[in-house]
């Protein structure tokens, strides 16, 4: 399992929770919303990343490894 960091603009509503996969949801400031959670490999994340691309949103990064921090929501 490795942990993955997605950032997206726009504020995604808490709701979409069950969606997308395990993954929590915070917010950094007023226009960015941050996923974070655990994906078993990289098609897992593909994955991830089409689900959010059929919700219309902007990915503004994507962050993937053993390295990234846990975040408290």
């Amino acid at each position: 399992m490795q942990r993955a960091e997605i950032h997206i603009e726009g504020r995604l509503d808490p709701l979409w929770i069950d969606w997308l996969d395990g993954f929590s949801i915070s917010y950094a400031g007023e226009n960015e919303t941050i996923l974070t959670g655990q994906v078993v490999d990289q098609a897992a994340l593909y994955g991830l990343i089409a689900k959010l691309r059929d919700l219309g949103v902007k990915l503004l990064s994507v962050n993937y490894g053993d390295d990234i921090p846990a975040r408290i929501p």
